[in-house]
């Protein structure tokens, strides 16, 4: 055994003198390179046979060398710090997943206790736990039982409404009541298109102190009659937000102003949310318009101010869809999965009806604290743009005026019966889409076709030309298309189009879809 150990002490020993070499030779390595002394006794023996060169090549050896090491150290120094703040993250998320885990298990232990309060209170009430769940389940909404009358003020489901005396939905509520004692008021039913225009004009002018051309409003309302969506874009101080917002004086119904926030994500900031805790429906002013327009036979106005400060696609997606669908009986909005005996009185199974006496204007600028605008909205609304500022005139005393809806939607009627688009135009716009199909490769597309045919006759209707409504259309809905082509290789093909335009529908005639070819040649 004896012999056993001195062997072991032996060659364990002799492991510890190879690491003890190791560590001693890396030590003394490192105390030889910074042996500054030596470095100054070898370049004093040396320097006493160097010429002018050779001084000058010794300098810049030892810079060098002096560069690396000061490299070295600092790229040293730089590891040391990433791998400090590696760990520090490290810990920091480690920290972060244990305030996690705290927080569910809290979540855990309120759940169980509003569970246990639920149990209590269905004992109470002598209802089979079981089904109080499923009911709640059913809500969607996490509710408490649909049996607690005693407390909550409800009874149990009937044919799948409950029955309760708690409202909901407080802001259309007040509506219902407001309209119980309605009074429509006295409409100027005689007033025709052009009327209209020059009379908004007017008052814009004597009682607002706004100025806008004549070819403004008549785009405006004219847009009115193609699609349920306007924007007004252009720059700042040119009138877009007090244009819509005009109208609604102009017409004693104010319009509902709702400005859009760069955090807007979903639906739910515009038309609002079932707070499941509070049991009440967050409402917005834009639901409480959309719901009262259910009552009137009014001209209601939605304002949806700096639109595109948020992505129009995400809370206004569902508008988008519900108003592209060709039947209106089924513009609905869905609000809330369950009913209550008393949800409002225009809320169908918790669906709302969208009426068609409601326009959504937007207003839009163009820069960088704010979203491009996609061909998907575009393409669904009305484009219009304001790129000046309305030049001051004289103009008479006007007081708004009242118009329903049925009347203006009437006048609509009446334009597109009058003023068709003639077929020689037709024919025309249907030879440009050819032309612009075979060299651009973008076609129109019958949505665009359908807007036009609906948006010329009431422009022509207000008082303006046919040919420049249809130029309007051209330039803001299908020349606006080649923004996302290849301009830089097309510019041929838009001077070849501009003459195009010029030979078909006369020299100067197509203003602004010219004017807009043109601009697009000198940016690309």
């Amino acid at each position: 055994m004896s012999a056993f150990l001195k062997w072991f002490f032996a060659f364990i020993s002799e492991i510890l003198k190879g690491f003890g070499m190791i560590f001693g030779g890396l030590f003394d390595g490192v105390v030889q390179i910074f042996n500054i002394k030596n470095y100054v006794d070898i370049f004093k023996s040396y320097s006493v046979e160097f010429g002018a060169v050779g001084w000058i090549l010794a300098i810049l050896s030892i810079l060098i060398v002096v560069a690396i090491f000061a490299l070295l150290f600092f790229l040293i120094f730089l590891g040391i710090r990433k791998y400090i703040r590696f760990r520090h993250s490290i810990v920091s998320n480690e920290d972060l997943l244990e305030e996690i885990s705290v927080l569910q298990a809290r979540v855990m232990k309120m759940a169980k206790e509003k569970d246990e309060i639920m149990a209590m209170k269905v004992a109470q009430i002598g209802m089979p736990a079981g089904r109080s769940m499923a009911l709640a389940g059913a809500d969607g909404m996490a509710m408490t039982s649909a049996g607690e009358e005693g407390e909550e003020g409800q009874a149990p489901a009937e044919d799948g409404v409950f029955v309760t005396t708690d409202h909901r939905f407080s802001k259309l509520f007040e509506v219902d009541s407001f309209y119980k004692t309605y009074t429509p008021p006295e409409y100027d039913n005689e007033i025709t298109l052009e009327e209209f225009c020059d009379r908004f004009r007017n008052f814009a002018c004597s009682r607002m102190h706004l100025y806008y051309e004549p070819k403004i409003v008549r785009l405006f309302v004219a847009g009115m009659a193609s699609t349920k969506l306007i924007i007004l874009q252009g720059i700042s101080g040119t009138g877009k937000t007090s244009l819509p917002y005009s109208f609604g004086k102009f017409l004693d119904v104010d319009s509902t102003i709702a400005s859009v926030q760069p955090s807007w994500r979903d639906r739910t900031e515009l038309f609002g949310y079932f707070n499941e805790f509070t049991k009440n429906f967050n409402e917005t002013e834009v639901l409480k318009r959309i719901y009262s327009a259910n009552y009137n036979d009014d001209v209601n106005i939605i304002l949806l101010d700096e639109m595109n400060i948020a992505r129009i696609e995400y809370y206004f997606a569902e508008m988008l869809s519900i108003l592209e669908m060709p039947n209106s009986d089924e513009w609905q909005l869905d609000l809330v999965p369950s009913v209550w005996s008393t949800d409002p009185e225009k809320l169908d199974k918790g669906r709302l009806k969208i009426p068609q006496n409601i326009w959504y204007v937007g207003t839009a600028n163009n820069d960088d604290s704010t979203y491009a605008i996609s061909d998907k909205v575009y393409d669904r609304a009305q484009p219009i743009n304001l790129d000046a500022k309305g030049v001051a005139f004289e103009a008479p005393d006007t007081p708004p005026i009242h118009v329903s809806f049925s009347h203006m939607e009437q006048l609509f009627n009446e334009a597109y019966e009058k003023y068709p688009i003639s077929q020689e135009n037709l024919k025309k716009i249907h030879q440009l889409d050819l032309w612009v199909i075979e060299k651009l490769r973008v076609a129109f597309g019958n949505r665009i076709i359908k807007q036009m045919n609906l948006f010329v006759p009431v422009y022509v209707a207000c008082g303006g030309e046919e040919l420049d409504g249809i130029d309007y259309v051209l330039a803001t809905k299908i020349f606006r298309k080649f923004e996302s082509l290849n301009l830089a290789m097309l510019r041929d093909e838009l001077k070849e189009l501009v003459v195009y335009m010029n030979k078909s529908f006369g020299k100067g005639r197509m203003a602004e879809s010219i004017a807009y070819l043109e601009r697009l040649q000198k940016l690309f």
